[in-house]
């Protein structure tokens, strides 16, 4: 699964969760129910064909980041930060092999994240058009919270 539709799922655990700490741990789970979910991927050993769209991924997954984060109001916007956060954790198996040559995850956890991936390569355009329709509800249900707060905080 890309980066940029784990991260509006997570905004939607913060919006729903709250506390930051919970909000954190669901949207580390978010993440792993989304990977056992037919997703675009190249499978092992074949950096040539997804380090190009990884390296745009990750532009999408923090500009998606910052407009919900701008978006949510202020008393929920730590949570969804956790949310997002949360969702793009176990992913960083995959910067730290590539950066620093090993995962940050015990082998046990990035045994278990292999495993459960339902990857195809043909899902890509499907994924992307995913990413963008979760990012925009994401966006504008948050900015409806936004005004809601403002609105009942004027009252």
């Amino acid at each position: 699964m890309i980066i940029s539709s784990h991260v509006p799922a997570g905004a939607f655990v913060g919006m729903a969760v709250r506390s930051p700490a919970a909000a954190l741990a669901a949207g580390f789970v978010s993440h792993l129910v989304m990977d056992a979910m037919p997703h675009w991927g190249t499978g092992p050993n074949t950096e040539s064909e997804w380090l190009p769209i990884a390296r745009r991924d990750g532009v999408a997954g923090l500009a998606a980041i910052a407009l919900l984060a701008a978006a949510a109001p202020a008393d929920r916007r730590l949570a969804v930060l956790a949310g997002m956060t949360g969702a793009c954790l176990p992913d960083t198996d995959k910067v730290g092999r590539y950066f620093v040559g090993s995962s940050p995850w015990p082998s046990r956890f990035d045994r278990f994240h292999e495993r459960i991936q339902n990857e195809t390569r043909d899902r890509l355009p499907r994924e992307i058009a995913t990413a963008a329709a979760l990012t925009t509800a994401g966006v504008f249900l948050l900015r409806r919270l936004a005004a809601g707060a403002r609105n009942g905080a004027a009252a």
